[in-house]
C-alpha cells in the first residue's frame, strides 16, 4: 500500500479530509444499533435494536444526508467529537485510529473490498433483532446485549 492508501496512520482525525474522514468508515453500521445510557454511571448498553433508516442489503442508511433531521438522535461523528468515540464498538475505525490502533484485516480500506465487513460478521447484521420502528422505545431495555 502506498502512503495515501494508509493515510489512517500518518494522519491524525482532526487533519483528515472530509474524503478520508468519510472513508474510515467501514460500514458495519454498528452505529446505528440504539444504545441505552445508564444515567449514574454514564456507561452505555448497545442493544439488538436498529434504526429502521438502515437498508440491510447494503448495510448503509437509506437516508445518509438527511438522518440528523429525520432521526434526532443519530450522532453526526465528526472530528471535533473524538474524546466521546467512547461509545462507539470497539472495532470502530474511528476509534481504533483515536486510540492509535491499526485498522482490522476485514476494514474495507485494507481489503479492497466493501463486502468484507458483512463476510467477517463484523456487522450489524450480526447483531439486530428488530427494527425501531416495530416495537415501542421503552422496550428497547429488553434488547439489551449481555
Amino acid at each position: 500500500m502506498s502512503a495515501q492508501e494508509v493515510f489512517w496512520r500518518s494522519t491524525s482525525l482532526e487533519e483528515m479530509s472530509a474524503r478520508q474522514w468519510e472513508s474510515l468508515c467501514d460500514g458495519c453500521a454498528l452505529c446505528c444499533l440504539h444504545k441505552l445510557e445508564d444515567e449514574d454511571t454514564k456507561e452505555v448498553f448497545y442493544t439488538t435494536v436498529v434504526c429502521n433508516l438502515l437498508d440491510f442489503d447494503t448495510c448503509r442508511c437509506t437516508k445518509y444526508e438527511e438522518r440528523c433531521t429525520l432521526v434526532p438522535d443519530c450522532v453526526k461523528l465528526t472530528p471535533k467529537d473524538v474524546d466521546a468515540f467512547h461509545w462507539l464498538p470497539p472495532s470502530c475505525a474511528y476509534r481504533l485510529v483515536h486510540e492509535g490502533k491499526d485498522l482490522p484485516e476485514w476494514h474495507p480500506l485494507v481489503s479492497g473490498d466493501q463486502a468484507t465487513v458483512i463476510e467477517a460478521g463484523a456487522s450489524v447484521l450480526s447483531w439486530y433483532e428488530v427494527k425501531d420502528n416495530e416495537i415501542d422505545e421503552e422496550d428497547f431495555v429488553d434488547y439489551v446485549i449481555e
